[in-house]
């Protein structure tokens, strides 16, 4: 079961990709947009440093960073993640969550236990839960819609779903008809 008090972990904002130009400047793969402002402090390698320039587009984000100043200096560090603290990232508004918030969390259908958030994963179509079975087997990816889930109560570590709606029942449960999907579920937040 997820720990609330547990101290938040450092959020990756990408890795650093291929130089762009001269000037220090590289494509960050696996972007987080959010977390790639100008004037945001990001540690990299162990060494904390700032970014300096934004450039390209949220899918594919140029980066500068204080303290690289070449192209030989940003090939050297292609691969290493960029991380930011926690505290220091944007606030997010009311229904989204950063995907560490997520991990751990109970997946309930009513008082029935189904398993345990393991991750946050992205499909081509919308994010998804990976939920660890509590009786084993192939985990179950739970799409984050308003159909599949119920209610997040993140802050107590439960998250309820529908598993008529996911195609699976209980022993003598039936799932809803057509158009039957049970209440919408507050809106949900990436794990941007």
């Amino acid at each position: 079961m997820r720990r609330v008090e547990d101290p938040a972990p450092d959020l990756q904002a990408g890795r650093i990709g291929r130089a762009h130009g001269l000037d220090g400047s590289f494509y960050v793969t696996v972007p987080r947009p959010r977390l790639l402002a100008v004037e945001t402090n990001v540690t990299v390698a162990g060494r904390r440093t700032t970014i300096v320039r934004r450039a390209g587009t949220d899918e594919h984000p140029i980066v500068r960073l204080e303290g690289i100043g070449d192209r030989v200096a940003a090939q050297a560090l292609r691969g290493v993640a960029l991380m930011v603290e926690q505290l220091e990232a944007p606030a997010l508004v009311e229904g989204e969550w950063w995907a560490h918030e997520l991990e751990g969390c109970a997946v309930v259908d009513g008082e029935r236990l189904i398993g345990t958030v393991s991750r946050l994963i992205e499909l081509p179509s919308c994010e998804a839960l990976e939920v660890r079975r509590e009786q084993g087997g192939e985990s179950l990816l739970v799409p984050m819609v308003k159909d599949a889930i119920r209610r997040m109560a993140v802050s107590e570590g439960r998250i309820e779903v529908d598993m008529g709606f996911l195609g699976e029942t209980g022993p003598g449960e039936h799932g809803p008809g057509p158009g039957e999907h049970g209440p919408p579920a507050t809106r949900q937040g990436g794990g941007r």
